[in-house]
């Protein structure tokens, strides 16, 4: 709202939505709720119809849908490949790969028939690293800086900017689960060069900045937002660390 944008909202609860959309009123921009649930792929492209209806087109799409597998109470699992099932892989590829795969489909046309097109596929740092515990979706996080790239180059001729922003440990509902746990949190933390967490808002502010004219001239990239995460060693190869809380799984 505050770089002057109109635009549409999708997420699976509705409250959140139409909170989210009277804050973008209150500051004199349309927000459209468009809830969906990316569990379905096809949701997504249903999503991008509905959005693309209701402003006249569209001139910026941000894919931010992503999940890991979880425990009844919402908790993310995290257990290496050998103790995961085939419904928890499948359920990861389905909303983080899949879903995003929809979404770029759909949103073709409407891209194509814009003057600033742009489009951003949110990974992670996890797609760009070794990312045990967590397989499945450092694999489909991946896809997603190879899908960025290759539609950035298929589309380009077409105006349409396409590139991938790979955060690293983000304060978000999905990661609670460790930001708000000392040991290990404190023990990702000791791997960032940073030595903190980034919040919502420096995803926010980077993912604009893909989508703006600031970037007019930057298409099939994958932009690290990780606080030095995925540098070798991070700099930090002599620094003691925290024993890892996955020792003993």
């Amino acid at each position: 709202a505050d770089a002057g944008a109109d635009r549409a909202l999708s997420a699976r609860s509705e409250e959140a939505l139409k909170d989210t959309a009277s804050e973008v009123a209150d500051r004199g921009r349309t927000a459209v709720p468009v809830p969906g649930d990316f569990a379905q792929a096809a949701a997504a492209g249903a999503v991008v119809d509905e959005a693309a209806d209701a402003l006249g087109g569209l001139d910026v799409v941000v894919h931010n849908a992503g999940m890991l597998p979880s425990e009844p109470d919402g908790t993310p699992r995290l257990a290496p490949l050998q103790h995961t099932s085939q419904e928890d892989w499948d359920s990861v590829v389905t909303v983080n790969l899949n879903a995003s795969a929809a979404l770029c489909r759909h949103a073709h046309p409407y891209l194509a028939a814009s003057d600033r097109a742009g489009l951003v596929l949110m990974s992670s740092v996890a797609g760009a690293v070794g990312t045990p515990m967590m397989e499945a979706y450092a694999a489909t996080k991946a896809a997603q800086i190879s899908l960025a790239r290759s539609l950035a180059a298929g589309w380009a001729r077409e105006g349409i900017r396409v590139n991938a922003l790979c955060p690293g440990w983000t304060r978000t509902d999905m990661t609670s689960f460790a930001s708000r746990t000392a040991p290990l949190s404190d023990w990702l933390m000791a791997h960032v060069p940073l030595g903190r967490w980034a919040e919502p808002e420096e995803a926010a502010w980077a993912a604009l900045y893909l989508a703006s004219p600031a970037a007019a001239f930057l298409t099939g990239q994958a932009l690290l937002l990780d606080g030095g995460l995925s540098v070798p060693d991070g700099g930090l190869a002599g620094i003691p660390k925290p024993a890892s809380p996955f020792a003993e799984v």
